[in-house]
């Protein structure tokens, strides 16, 4: 199968541009830096994803915030001098926001033709800025869609971006996901396109009761639930009696009442759907997040991170961790380096 030559192993820097607690430009000229950049470039990666939001380069009423384009001109030169791709993901445009957190509607943007010109605009500029750094420069749509109901509406409104973009972007590659929050199984509802710059992606965060132990923005998820990895899925099922039946109960269907024990099997009985489509379709697959919790012990997130990567590297699939730093999972918030280290090595 194809792949994303440049965008193979790749880290998100979410909570810089995407996910910050205020809007503030000290945050958004000291959280990342050209040092965090030469960092990640060490650690033998090749690619960073930026999550950003509208807010960061339009108001409210559209007017362009030149001022907020001046920190992906930064990244963009410095992952260039570093030798590193990058990916501009909008976490959020004007009428839409995925956050669970956010209480606003969630369909709205998929049916309104003015939120939608809003969104193609925004792409125009992003597009034309960059045009000239089609080598190491992405561009990803739209963050996690949620209702399976809007998925004809989105793939419409994914194609005209992507027509959008090609205007001014011939060659970079133009990356969009599908319904649940981008579930792997959404992938075969994707919009069909013979654009040979467009790649699949999706998120991984399975098993979820293992990613997001304890975290508390998951409704009914115990903060001292803790759980490790590998394990049986006896043993998982029998951990998971304190979850409420949300949580638990989908232990008990697909894909993992088709395995035995968590390990790499199963992520590649997970990924089967998208894989048969990505060759069908002669479309790469990209997987924008993937990460474990940072109350997981770091032991348990090295064993799960090797056995979802090896499934990457077996089928080419190119993949960014969620997160580089803090937002719950960051990797240098790890304490031991060597654990940093061995990371670098597997993502």
């Amino acid at each position: 199968m194809r792949q994303m030559d440049g965008y193979m192993h790749g880290v998100n820097l979410g909570g810089w541009l995407s996910q910050f607690d205020k809007y503030d430009h000290e945050h958004f000229k000291t959280f990342i830096t050209e040092e965090d950049i030469k960092y990640i470039k060490s650690l033998g990666l090749d690619h960073i994803r930026v999550p950003i939001d509208y807010t960061v380069l339009e108001e409210e009423d559209g007017t362009v915030k030149d001022s907020g384009y001046v920190y992906l001109d930064n990244c963009a030169k410095w992952c260039k001098d570093a030798g590193l791709s990058m990916i501009i993901d909008l976490h959020k445009t004007f009428g839409y926001s995925f956050d669970p957190l956010d209480d606003t509607d969630k369909t709205i943007f998929f049916k309104d033709e003015s939120l939608q010109k809003r969104f193609y605009d925004l792409w125009a500029r992003i597009a034309d800025r960059y045009k000239d750094y089609s080598d190491h420069v992405a561009y990803e749509l739209l963050n996690e869609i949620i209702f399976p109901e809007i998925s004809d509406n989105w793939n419409q409104i994914a194609l005209k971006a992507l027509s959008v973009i090609r205007q001014y972007a011939k060659n970079s590659w133009v990356i969009f996901g599908g319904v649940r929050y981008n579930a792997v199984t959404s992938v075969p509802m994707l919009a069909m396109t013979d654009d040979e710059r467009v790649a699949y992606t999706f998120h991984c965060y399975e098993p979820f009761v293992f990613t997001h132990q304890g975290a508390y923005w998951v409704k009914n998820m115990p903060s001292d639930f803790r759980i490790k990895y590998p394990a049986k899925m006896d043993e998982f099922r029998e951990n998971a009696k304190a979850l409420p039946d949300e949580l638990a109960g989908s232990l008990s269907k697909e894909p993992y009442c088709n395995i035995d024990q968590f390990d790499s099997r199963f992520f590649e009985i997970l990924f089967t759907p998208a894989l048969e489509t990505s060759k069908e379709r002669d479309i790469p697959l990209y997987c924008g997040e993937y990460g474990a919790i940072d109350l997981a012990d770091d032991r348990s997130k090295v064993n799960w991170a090797r056995d979802i990567c090896a499934v990457f590297d077996k089928y080419g699939i190119g993949r960014a961790y969620w997160n580089y730093k803090e937002k719950d999972y960051g990797i240098i918030n790890i304490e031991d380096k060597e654990i940093q280290k061995e990371l670098g090595t597997i993502l």
